[in-house]
């Protein structure tokens, strides 16, 4: 997939001094920081850092008190996530969210947008149209699990997966949506190594292809192996900024995790 206009070394996404608190308490206190695009850039930090509220903000899940976000160019703040997934930013979670009493295949083909067969006018006057767009949206649905490694599992119950299983139905669905970036929360929690590594070579994959990342990780090793670029959070800011291996061996890094200066 290739992303028209857009260089590899710009920036898909910018944020610039968001802050959001929630009962007085500040989870972001002033946080800007940029993603790459055609990269993945991590987001790591102690617990409390702000990092999933940040994915929050970016995904139009909740409003900032301040500051901006621009993806692409365009000034996306406060917008919800059903319009940033229209642009292409699309946002997974730590605890997949799958429809469990539905098969794997059908999980995906919810995640179709734009489908006519939705509508009562498309159902009544269209069905010739509706009729080709379920033959597509399923040959795609298909490709795409033969691609994360679950067609086999096509029709089975989607709550019957294990738990790396249903990160890659997930992932999968957001890829349904044609996204230009998808921010992952924690991807390889709950996962056996095994699929964890299976799933970084499907997303080293899927930046070959044009798609950006951005994700918040707390594995190391799957930060280190895969990010081009890290920022870490700490009490609700950016840190500091650069390569892996740069930003853990800064010494306020280790003291943000660890407590004590190196």
């Amino acid at each position: 997939m290739e992303l028209a206009g857009i260089s590899v070394m710009a920036d898909i996404l910018t944020v610039t001094d968001l802050e959001k608190s929630f009962g007085g308490v500040a989870a972001l206190g002033g946080c800007s920081l940029a993603l790459g695009a055609g990269q993945v850039t991590g987001l790591i930090g102690p617990n409390g850092a702000g990092k999933t509220t940040l994915l929050n903000v970016i995904g139009g899940l909740i409003r900032p008190d301040r500051g901006r976000v621009r993806f692409a160019g365009i000034d996306v703040t406060g917008a919800a996530a059903p319009s940033l997934a229209g642009l292409g930013l699309v946002r997974t979670f730590q605890i997949a969210r799958e429809l469990g009493n539905l098969t794997v295949l059908e999980n995906l083909l919810l995640a179709r947008p734009g489908q006519r067969g939705e509508t009562i006018s498309g159902a009544l006057f269209a069905r010739r149209l509706v009729r080709e767009e379920e033959i597509a949206a399923s040959l795609a649905a298909r490709a795409l699990l033969e691609r994360v490694g679950l067609w086999r599992l096509a029709d089975q119950p989607a709550g019957s997966l294990s738990g790396g299983q249903k990160k890659l139905l997930e992932l999968a669905r957001a890829l349904m949506l044609r996204p230009r970036l998808i921010l992952l929360d924690e991807p390889s929690a709950g996962v056996a190594p095994p699929l964890v590594a299976e799933l970084i070579a499907l997303i080293r994959s899927l930046v070959a292809d044009g798609i950006s990342f951005g994700i918040v990780e707390h594995d190391m090793h799957l930060v280190g192996s895969l990010c081009d670029h890290v920022h870490v959070l700490a009490e609700g800011r950016t840190l500091i900024s650069g390569s892996f291996d740069a930003v853990t061996r800064d010494p306020r890094v280790i003291e943000a995790y660890l407590g004590y200066a190196a």
